[in-house]
Order: C-alpha cells, then sequence, then structure tokens
C-alpha cells in the first residue's frame, strides 16, 4: 500500500524487498501516526536505510502468523502496543474490559495478555536463531523483576520470559539505531551490550564497572522489602546522565543487565523524529472494520514535549520517559499543524498541544541537561524547588503561533496542566490566556484527593495549594465575563487512604456541591513508586509502612464516598461511614451525606398504604396515613361529644338543668 510500511508478502513484491531487514510484530493496529511508538521506531530505522515490515496483532495460537513476512536479515522487533497488554484488557476490578481502541472496529481480545512474552515465545517457535528485541511501555517498564497485579504474582524480567536478547527501554529512537547498525556490522548479539537504553542478559559481570548489585530475583521473592530497596535503587538512577548500571542476578548464574538510560533527543533531533513520512492515520485495509478508535483522539493533537518532573507517585513516567523535559521547535509544531489543517475532516479545532504535562516546555533546572537532575530530591514536590524555573513564555508563545494560523478557530488544551506548577509562575499572562482562550467550558485537572496524609503518599501538592488555584481560575473567569468550571480527576483506595480520608474527600465534595461522573480506583501498574508501596507494604525511600487497602469491599466503598449522592452506592456509603465511626453524617443536616436507613423504609411504606391501604383495598387519593389521623381526628372528637352528652343527662338527674 503507497505510503504505508509493508504488511504482506504482495506490499514487499510492490517495494521489491526479497528480505527485510526487521520484521516488527505489534499487539496495536498498525497505525502511522507520530503518537505510535511503532511509528516512530519503524520511520527512524527506514530513515537510517533499513526496510520494515508490521505483523500486527498476529494470532499467537498459530506460529504461522509469524511467518508471513518471512525470516528478518536482522531481528525481530517486538512492542506490546501504546499501553501495557494489562491495563489494555482489564479494568482495576480485573474484569475484561468490552473493546479495544487500539484494535481495528474496537475489537477486544485480538492480542494476548502478557502479549510481549507471548510473541517473543511465538518468535522463538520458527526463529530460534534470529534476534529478538523487545520494546515499548510494557516491555520498558517490566524490563527487571517486577510487582504483577493481575496475577498477584513477583514476575522475572521481561527480557527472560519473552526470551529476547535485548530490551530497547524508554523512548527508544537513539537505541534502536545504534542495535541496527551494530547488527548490521556483524557484531553478533549477545555482544551488544554497551548501548544505552538497553537490558541484556549474561552470566559474565566481570567487566561492568561503575554498577549496583541489586537484591537477586530469588531473594525478593522471599522479602517483600528487598524489592522496595530494589525499586529505590532503581528509581535514583533512571537519570541518562548520573545514572549506574544496574546488575539483576537469576539463578543458574544468570545476571539481568539495565545500562543507563539513552540521552534526550536536542530539539532538532526531536523535530526530525517528528518530521518523518507519517501517513498519519490507520493502514487502510482497516477501513471496512471501521477504523481504529484511538486514531480519533490523536489526529487533531499535537505532541509538543516529552518527559516529565511532575514526579507522581503513581505514574511510571519517570521510568519511561524521564524526568527531563525535551521539546519540539516552534517550527516543527507549526508545520505539522498546518498538515492538519488541510485534512478533509479538520473542523478548525486542535484537540490538544502537550505531552505527559502540557505546561512543561523545558527542563525544570539550567542544570539538567548538563549534570542531570536529583538522586534524592522532586522538582515540584512537597514545594517547588528553589531553582526551579516556572516560566510558560515559551508555551504561551506557541500557542498564540497556533491560534492565529489559517483555518484553527481553537486551540485546545486536554493533556492536563500541572496547576502547582502553574501557580509558581510569577507572571499570570499564561494563565489569563489558558482561561481565555484554551478551556472548552470545562478545565480538567488532577488533584487526585484532597486528605494531605493520602496526597504525601502520592507525590502530589497539598490541599491548599489547590485551594489556591481554585480561587484564581474563578477570580479571572469572572474578571473576563466566563463562567466555566473546573473538573478534578479523583483517585479512591491508593496506598495511605484509610476509610477516614476517604470521608475526609466526601466532606470536601459535599462543601464544593460537586459530584464527580467518573473516578479512578488506584491501578497497580509496574515500575511505580506506588505499585511498591501497594506490594510491599512500605515506602521504598523511607521504609516507613503504609496503609494499603486491598479488599475488594473496602475498595468499592472508597469509592462510592466520592459518589456518595449515587442512590446505588447508598449502602456502601452507609457502611463506610458506620465503619469509620462517622455516623454523625447520617441525618438531614446540611452536613450529612446520606439519610438515615429508615427514612427510605417508611417512604417505601407510605407509599404501599398510598397505593393499596392496610387491608388491600384502594384508598383514592388520600394516603393511609392521612386517613389514619383522619379517623383519629373523629374518634377523639367523638369521644368529647359522648362526654358532654353523659354529663347533660347526669345534671338533669340531679335537678340542675
Amino acid at each position: 500500500m503507497k505510503g504505508f510500511l509493508p504488511i504482506s508478502e504482495e506490499e514487499l513484491a510492490l517495494r521489491g524487498i526479497r528480505q527485510l531487514d526487521f520484521v516488527y510484530v505489534i499487539g496495536d493496529a498498525y497505525v502511522d501516526h507520530p503518537s505510535f511508538g511503532h511509528a516512530i521506531i519503524s520511520r527512524v530505522l527506514e530513515a537510517h536505510g533499513y526496510t520494515v515490515g508490521i505483523i500486527s496483532q498476529p494470532d499467537w495460537r498459530d506460529e504461522k502468523s509469524i511467518t508471513i513476512l518471512g525470516r528478518p536479515r536482522l531481528a525481530f522487533l517486538v512492542s506490546a502496543g501504546n499501553m501495557d497488554s494489562m491495563v489494555n484488557h482489564y479494568f482495576v476490578s480485573k474484569k475484561r474490559r468490552p473493546n479495544d481502541a487500539y484494535t481495528p472496529g474496537g475489537a477486544a481480545g485480538k492480542r494476548p495478555d502478557h502479549a510481549t512474552v507471548v510473541y517473543g515465545n511465538l518468535i522463538r517457535r520458527s526463529y530460534k536463531d534470529v534476534p529478538v528485541i523487545v520494546g515499548g511501555v510494557e516491555a520498558s517498564l517490566r524490563r527487571l523483576a517486577h510487582y504483577d497485579y493481575w496475577s498477584n504474582s513477583f514476575k522475572r524480567s521481561v527480557l527472560l520470559d519473552a526470551q529476547a536478547d535485548l530490551i530497547s527501554y524508554g523512548m527508544g529512537e537513539r537505541s534502536i539505531v545504534e542495535i541496527a547498525d551494530a547488527l548490521n556490522s556483524g557484531i553478533a548479539v549477545k555482544d551488544i551490550t554497551f548501548i544505552a537504553g538497553t537490558v541484556y542478559k549474561t552470566k559474565d559481570i566481570s567487566g561492568i564497572y561503575d554498577s549496583l548489585l541489586l537484591p537477586s530475583y530469588e531473594s525478593m521473592k522471599e522479602e517483600k522489602d528487598l524489592y522496595a530497596d530494589s525499586f529505590c535503587m532503581q528509581y535514583q538512577n533512571t537519570d541518562p546522565y548520573t545514572g549506574k548500571y544496574l546488575i539483576e542476578p537469576y539463578p543458574n548464574g544468570v545476571y539481568v543487565v539495565q545500562n543507563p538510560p539513552a540521552k534526550p533527543l536536542s530539539a532538532g533531533e526531536m523535530d526530525a523524529v517528528y518530521g518523518l513520512p507519517y501517513q498519519r492515520t490507520y493502514h487502510p485495509s482497516y477501513e471496512e472494520k471501521g477504523g481504529v478508535p484511538a486514531v480519533a483522539e490523536i489526529k487533531f493533537s499535537l505532541t509538543s514535549s516529552r518527559g516529565c518532573f511532575g514526579g507522581c507517585n503513581f505514574c511510571a513516567l519517570t521510568f519511561h520517559q524521564g524526568r527531563i523535559v525535551q521539546a519540539r521547535s516552534h517550527d516543527s509544531i507549526l508545520n505539522e499543524a498546518e498538515i492538519m489543517t488541510k485534512e478533509e475532516d479538520f473542523k478548525g479545532y486542535i484537540h490538544d498541544v502537550g505531552g505527559p504535562t502540557a505546561n512543561f516546555r523545558h527542563p525544570s533546572c539550567k542544570k539538567q541537561m548538563e549534570t542531570g537532575v536529583c538522586k534524592d530530591k522532586q522538582c515540584l514536590f512537597p514545594k517547588p524547588c528553589p531553582n526551579l524555573i516556572a516560566d510558560h513564555s515559551d508555551y504561551l508563545v506557541l500557542l498564540r503561533k497556533l491560534r492565529s494560523l489559517p483555518g484553527v478557530k481553537k486551540v485546545f488544551i486536554r493533556s492536563g496542566i500541572r496547576f502547582d506548577y502553574l501557580l509558581a509562575d510569577p507572571d499570570d499572562t499564561f494563565f489569563r490566556e489558558l482561561v481565555e482562550h484554551h478551556v472548552s467550558g470545562q478545565l480538567k485537572v488532577a488533584p487526585e484527593h484532597i486528605s494531605d496524609a493520602v496526597l504525601a503518599k502520592m507525590g502530589k501538592p497539598a490541599k491548599e495549594v489547590y485551594g489556591r488555584f481554585v480561587k484564581k481560575y474563578y477570580e479571572i473567569n469572572a474578571q473576563l465575563g466566563k463562567k466555566q468550571f473546573l473538573v478534578p480527576y479523583l483517585m479512591s483506595s491508593h496506598p495511605g487512604s484509610t476509610l477516614k480520608e476517604a470521608v475526609e474527600l466526601a466532606e470536601y465534595l459535599r462543601d464544593l456541591g460537586y459530584m464527580p461522573e467518573q473516578v479512578q480506583d488506584f491501578y497497580p501498574t509496574p515500575s511505580t513508586v506506588s505499585t511498591v508501596m501497594y506490594y510491599t507494604g512500605v515506602g521504598p525511600f523511607d521504609k516507613k509502612e503504609v496503609y494499603v487497602c486491598r479488599n475488594p469491599h473496602e475498595k468499592a466503598m472508597q469509592r462510592a464516598l466520592i459518589q456518595y449522592k449515587n442512590p446505588n452506592n447508598y449502602e456502601l456509603v452507609y457502611e463506610a461511614l458506620k465503619k469509620a465511626g462517622r455516623e454523625d453524617l447520617i441525618g438531614y443536616g446540611k452536613e450529612c451525606l446520606i439519610k438515615p436507613k429508615n427514612r427510605g423504609k417508611q417512604k417505601e411504606k407510605n407509599d404501599k398504604m398510598q397505593k393499596t391501604g392496610s387491608s388491600g383495598r384502594k384508598l383514592g387519593a388520600e394516603s393511609g396515613q392521612i386517613k389514619y389521623q383522619k379517623k383519629k381526628t373523629e374518634n377523639r372528637a367523638n369521644g368529647r361529644k359522648k362526654k358532654t352528652i353523659r354529663n347533660i343527662h347526669k345534671k338533669k338527674q340531679d335537678g340542675k338543668v
């Protein structure tokens, strides 16, 4: 198919390719857009003179599905897709998701669980001696031993389970070209141990210097606290300038070795990557199935940056993209926007201009590009670092340029604003223009919780910081004559959250007069600080004990408290308040979250009496309760009347009347 990479023998023939250099096996549909990792990696290889073919969502139950493009000259590349396959497949409740936005027609079940492992073994059964290089989010975040929430087990490095030769972790543009060049020069894959941003296996670690020996896989399986120690060492070595070689021992004398991360891309290198000849949509063969739903989310969005120094504990970005922010030039982004405006279905709206955090457009301080990020400090938590450069001027200029493009009506920001960073900027110009030009009626922000105890475990700013942001947001709206709202993202059951903190959040929402339509229950995904807390019960940095809500019923109660107004949650909220010792919130006062239980029963009884009466006969328009009160009044009146008649009769007998 013209413009796309080959996906079949027929397309190989049309391109005149007899043997591909690389065959790329992916768990997603083939979408040739820079928002998809497989598109970037394959286009980067192509730009360096290598041929790449795509096998999308092969049938893992059929070995022939992996052979449709033949034996590659250099290696198989494997990626589970843009998401971890288990997150893609399951809700946090571990129930199956009914659809898959990364599959043609949104169909579910087109990739296996733990896709990287399954695809790697599928290749090995047919091609025992061809190098297998795994990458993408799933492989990157499972590169060393890790806790797997879905099986509730401690798993080995995905490198071993997938029978792969190398992992290209993080954003792999640099490492994949170096791997390709090494293989092309004739170096055996077992000898490719020198590339930054890769993980390999070996039995000889004598030549590895400036390294750290992590606890062994077997010892971590036996003692969870050792995994917390290992994770702490890993976290402190995610920087490309200061990171050391990490060595993880396994049985039978095998070691898994993680080389330091690859260096971040310069603006020019980022521009080159995003300027490659992407077709910017899904392969035409998917048209008859209705296309690929995920494309709608990114088709009219622009990637401005990558990397994040926000440091949220429940996020894995530190392990995947790193903490050093890298940004594209204005010209590169504007060129892509102009291409976008010429699309037939472009309606004038750019849906997003951002990255992991939209308002991060440069490293957090000047020293990072020379000496790296701090090992034992965060840029924003618990308070902004004195060295933080809080400056939105570059982002502001970019947005103004985009707004002025012909055909552009509105430029939205949907990938998330870090509000504590926004408040740290002494210049309010960006804040005002954000409210005036880039909000579509409501701005989504992520305070995540309102209890300072929980926020500390999340690595998020204190409650009062969010309060200041809310106040300022509405003040600017009022000054501009606008009436726009905030939609806060909230999370239940994060480590550190007991029913006490969950009730505290419910009270905040009560005072706010807001009930969220959706609530995110904490999801323990690989390679996050919060997941380590969930699994080990301790913080990886201070080793202090952390309360962890693992019981599904308690998780349901915490989630229900956030949506306490929903009648379907009444029983869970009632039980939660009783268990938390907060019966004061059950009643009729303004401060109460729910009414007492008997109110519902009395209403049901009254409704029943209204329809049938106590004897089962219809009572017409009057309710049974009214009828009862009326009868009681009549009886009292009759009693007084009879008493009066008796008194008159007695007086007559006495001759007094």
